[in-house]
């Protein structure tokens, strides 16, 4: 009697290591701005040249995002490709804390570029090996919440560790020490399973990564979230030199960081809420409800002189925005198909990071406008976003009839519902 044909066993998840490796590599990623900044004022005297290094470092996302995605499609073993990313990402950062007010610029900036070019890996990749790691459900929406919150958690701890190894030791020190927490970030993925190895193909890569960025034109619900998220992050680009101009204005100077400390405390404690509690939404409409939120909060906080109660404002703006997140990740996993899942996240983080560096010049440009101004047309761009999205994802396209019915369920619930089959 022939044996059995054995079956190849399923992966145990490694969702706690990849929430590991999730928030040290992003947390040095989002400690960099102001390691950057102190490191270039500490040594040059200038924070121009820090400046001219944080452009340099986000100016590749947008080229690098469909690139970097490409590669991890089609490599037949997608583990060398993130782990080349990160290690790029952790050289670039030792490197820079060597460099930076020491080294001739065109070197340094050339570092900058090439470590922002691994960049979309940290910002938006590593979340597409959720859908690996976890099976899709309710335990992967709730995966995708807490990937959220990591995210937001960085956003508070990264600024907060430069600033404190800053004052004790030095700026190089706090940007060594990021070096060092991207590598545990490293040392973590090693362990992490990236499903099987792929078959290879004779599709020529021009051809692949062509397909690949049609998804996000074809599929409505993604074309409709790229497009509501960017332009809400062409505001939020600007949010953090705003709320230090708008402190100045009301008589705080100083409290500016106070004011970004609280919203990222309320994205924390969204992102968290959301993972904690199963809210009867599906995820576009969370989307649009957390850019509403978000916006209308903004708003509110704009003319009110009270530090206490803008702070609560900004809380409660964070709040909203927190789920955003976790609702982009899950439309993205649900509608982008399984082969160019990784492109199309690589892809909508490069896009997001170009729309915020445009959005802080835009502010930058404007900073002589009254402060309460600004932020209110900050939030006027929050609920533009979201009533774009909401405008996109009603609207038709020549490839939705054929995208809705390849396996995405336009109508699947933010943490309930059948899972969507694996498009091919």
């Amino acid at each position: 009697m022939p044996r059995p044909r054995a079956t190849a066993p399923v992966p145990r998840s490694g969702l706690p290591l990849y929430l590991a490796t999730a928030f040290c590599a992003r947390l040095a990623e989002e400690g960099m701005a102001v390691a950057v900044a102190l490191l270039a004022l500490q040594r040059a005297g200038d924070a121009a040249q820090g400046a001219f290094v944080l452009t340099a470092w986000m100016a590749p996302h947008v080229v690098a995002a469909p690139l970097v995605g490409a590669l991890a499609t089609r490599m037949r073993r997608p583990r060398l490709c993130y782990l080349g990313a990160l290690s790029g990402f952790t050289a670039a950062v030792v490197t820079l804390s060597l460099l930076i007010g020491r080294a001739p610029a065109p070197v340094t900036l050339a570092v900058a570029v090439a470590g922002g070019a691994c960049g979309p890996v940290v910002s938006g990749g590593l979340s597409s090996l959720i859908a690996v790691l976890v099976p899709a459900g309710p335990r992967q929406d709730r995966a995708y919440a807490l990937d959220a919150a990591v995210y937001n958690a960085a956003s508070v701890a990264g600024p907060a560790l430069v600033g404190v190894t800053a004052a004790v030791a030095s700026p190089g020190a706090a940007m060594l020490l990021l070096g060092t927490v991207a590598a545990g970030a490293v040392a973590a993925a090693t362990g992490l399973p990236y499903g099987p190895a792929r078959q290879r193909t004779d599709a020529r890569p021009a051809t692949t990564l062509r397909a690949d960025l049609a998804a996000v034109w074809r599929v409505r619900e993604l074309r409709a979230i790229t497009a509501g998220t960017c332009l809400a992050f062409l505001g939020m680009g600007g949010l953090t030199t705003t709320a230090v101009l708008l402190a100045a204005h009301h008589g705080h100077p100083g409290a500016g960081g106070a004011l970004m400390t609280a919203f990222a405390v309320g994205a924390l404690g969204g992102s968290l809420a959301l993972a904690r509690w199963q809210l009867p939404l599906s995820d576009p409409r969370l989307a649009t409800l957390s850019l509403c939120g978000t916006g209308v909060a903004l708003a509110a906080a704009a003319p009110v002189p009270s530090p206490a109660v803008c702070g609560a404002l900004f809380v409660l703006a964070g709040a909203c925005d927190g789920p955003l997140l976790t609702a982009t990740f899950r439309i993205r996993a649900v509608y982008a198909p399984s082969r160019a899942r990784a492109q199309i996240f690589t892809l909508g983080a490069g896009l997001k990071i170009t729309a915020a560096a445009c959005g802080a010049a835009a502010v930058g440009a404007g900073a002589a406008l009254p402060p309460p101004l600004l932020l209110l047309a900050i939030a006027a761009v929050q609920l533009g976003g979201a009533l774009l999205h909401t405008l996109v994802r009603r609207s038709k396209g020549p490839g939705d009839a054929h995208a809705d019915t390849a396996g995405a369920d336009p109508t699947r619930g933010a943490v309930s519902g059948p899972a969507p089959a694996e498009r091919p």
